[in-house]
């Protein structure tokens, strides 16, 4: 069962029988809006990214994104850069898979952010969505809808950070700008 998460609401990642999740995938969809004018069926490609930050007690870590596809200790890999989107409410254009039983100890929160490399804002993007998906099972878990657009042309969409001896998603939805997951890091330090 899918839980539709609102801003800074948080959804636990331990199993209904009992025992966590051992490897948890983001996806991120998006569509282009449709173009005003006499031809409002052709729509602007857009080029949006998936990224995640890796924390551990505040400090920045290790990246994950299209220029750095698999993290320095293996646990956390982008499948792949799409450079138009397209799937919008139905699938995910990007992936991040997190093996959560990788993920070193001391790494306590993955941060997941996107940004529109190529700057359009968020204004001409629509069914833009952020999902976690149990990656055993298929099964979605909870899904975050970036509603609204704006002038931005990032966000932070959503973490997973460790709660106790498991981990939790929270969704953040902060909107901010930036081509990369680089520039996005000052925001990114607020929501620690």
């Amino acid at each position: 069962m899918t839980v539709n998460l609102s801003k800074g609401q948080g959804i636990s990642l331990q199993k209904a029988g009992g025992g966590s999740l051992t490897a948890v995938r983001m996806g991120l969809g998006w569509k282009s809006a449709p173009r005003r004018g006499l031809f409002r069926s052709r729509t602007k490609e857009i080029d949006l990214d998936a990224s995640a930050s890796m924390f551990a007690d505040g400090q920045h870590i290790d990246d994950v994104w299209f220029n750095h596809l698999v993290s320095h200790d293996g646990s956390v890999r982008h499948t792949g850069d799409n450079l138009v989107g397209g799937a919008g409410t139905g699938g995910d254009d990007e992936t991040i898979l997190v093996d959560l039983d990788r993920v070193p100890v001391h790494v306590d929160q993955i941060v997941f952010a996107v940004n529109s490399f190529s700057g359009q804002t968020f204004s001409e993007i629509t069914s833009a969505h952020c999902r976690l998906v149990d990656d055993n099972t298929g099964q979605e878990l909870a899904r975050y809808t970036l509603d609204g657009g704006g002038p931005y042309t990032a966000q932070i969409m959503a973490k997973v950070h460790r709660v106790g001896g498991g981990w939790q998603m929270t969704a953040i939805g902060t909107p901010s700008n930036g081509r990369t997951i680089h520039d996005l890091y000052p925001v990114i330090a607020t929501i620690l």
